[in-house]
């Protein structure tokens, strides 16, 4: 029997194909296109060759003898699944897998960010979430990118320039994307910018991190896990390395949702 979580957010769609031996045999990350749907089938498709999987339901779209658990903001909107999970118990759960020393987790995707503190089994124990603003968003780099036009990756080793990132007070991102190009009309260096911007995000997660009650180990998922300049600039304000997680933090959701249609399958066999 195979096992398959989904993580559809806002910016990307995830899928991760499991045995019951509890090894990946598929995995995939796809832009997010037209719809929840769509992006499912994308995600689908590219995890399902990956897996080298030939035979599927013609009816569901899903390998033969799947138990499929969806999360995400999309979740709700992909037929034929078995089961729906909160991205907050996903990412918990595949959080804990890819890390078990995880105890809080910070995960940044594109229109939201959570604090998830958890056990030593991956249960949830206490989370906040901001899905108000954009503020401590991708969204949030995405616009900020935009105004200096720099690419993410760009915006990130620009930051990493820095030794006297500048301050930026604004929280909403339409505020603070005026005081940015004040800053640039003001002749501040491009890093400097550059790294303000991440402190704002990091200043902003200290804030919800506080309200959890942080303990180490700490794990950053989601999108912008990879982003150097975010993880230095909250390493600094949360006075603690991050951990290293054994595998791609982006897919910790949807490795989640699959560990969860293991033991969903399994509780109903």
């Amino acid at each position: 029997m195979l096992f398959i979580g989904c993580d559809l957010g806002s910016t990307t769609g995830k899928v991760v194909i499991m045995d019951e031996s509890e090894r990946i045999l598929g995995s995939s990350i796809v832009r997010s296109s037209r719809g929840p749907k769509k992006t499912m089938e994308h995600a689908l498709a590219e995890a399902i060759q990956k897996a080298g999987i030939n035979e599927v339901d013609p009816a569901t779209g899903f390998p033969k003898d799947a138990y499929v658990v969806a999360t995400g903001y999309g979740r709700g909107s992909v037929e034929n699944i078995n089961e729906e999970i909160s991205e907050i118990s996903c990412h918990a759960r595949g959080a804990t897998y890819l890390r078990p020393t995880t105890r809080t987790i910070i995960d940044i995707g594109g229109q939201d960010c959570k604090v998830i503190s958890v056990d030593e089994t991956g249960r949830v124990l206490e989370f906040q979430m901001n899905d108000k603003c954009s503020a401590g968003t991708g969204r949030f780099f995405e616009v900020m990118g935009r105004v200096l036009d720099l690419s993410l990756e760009d915006l990130a080793a620009e930051a990493l320039k820095s030794d006297k990132p500048c301050a930026i007070s604004k929280q909403c991102s339409v505020s603070a994307e005026s005081e940015v190009i004040s800053l640039v009309n003001n002749d501040v260096p491009l890093p400097d910018i550059a790294a303000g911007i991440h402190e704002s995000i990091a200043r902003r997660i200290h804030g919800m991190a506080y309200k959890v009650g942080i303990e180490e180990d700490v794990v950053l998922t989601g999108g912008c896990a990879q982003n150097k300049a975010l993880q230095k600039a909250l390493e600094k304000r949360l006075k603690m390395k991050l951990g290293h997680m054994d595998g791609d933090p982006q897919l910790a959701g949807a490795l989640g949702a699959a560990l969860f249609a293991k033991e969903k399958a399994l509780k109903k066999a």
